[in-house]
C-alpha cells in the first residue's frame, strides 16, 4: 500500500504541519492584536492550509495510481467503489 510505502515521508510531512499548527497557536496566544501580528497569523495559516492541500494531494494520488490505475490487479466493482470512495472523499475535503 503507498502510504506504508510511503510512510517516512508522509510522516515527515505530518509533523511538519503539527509545527505549523503548534506555532500558529503560540502566534495566537501570544497576539498583541497588532498589525504585523495578525499578518504574520494569516500567513501561518495559509502556510498551514496549503502543507494540508499538498498533503491531501499527495495520499490521493498515491490511492488513485495503486487502487483505481492498477485495474489489473483488481475487479471492475472493487475499482468502480475505489473511484467512488475517492470521489466521496474530495467532495467532502472541498467543502
Amino acid at each position: 500500500m503507498h502510504t506504508v510505502r510511503n510512510r517516512k515521508k508522509l510522516l515527515e510531512r505530518t509533523r511538519k504541519i503539527r509545527g505549523q499548527i503548534e506555532g500558529l497557536e503560540r502566534l495566537l496566544e501570544e497576539s498583541t492584536g497588532e498589525g504585523d501580528d495578525v499578518s504574520l497569523i494569516l500567513q501561518t495559516v495559509a502556510s498551514s492550509r496549503g502543507a494540508l492541500n499538498g498533503l491531501m494531494c499527495e495520499l490521493i494520488e498515491g490511492h488513485i495510481r495503486e487502487h483505481v490505475q492498477s485495474g489489473h490487479e483488481i475487479s471492475a466493482r472493487d475499482r468502480d467503489q475505489a473511484v467512488e470512495d475517492v470521489v466521496e472523499v474530495i467532495k467532502r475535503y472541498l467543502k
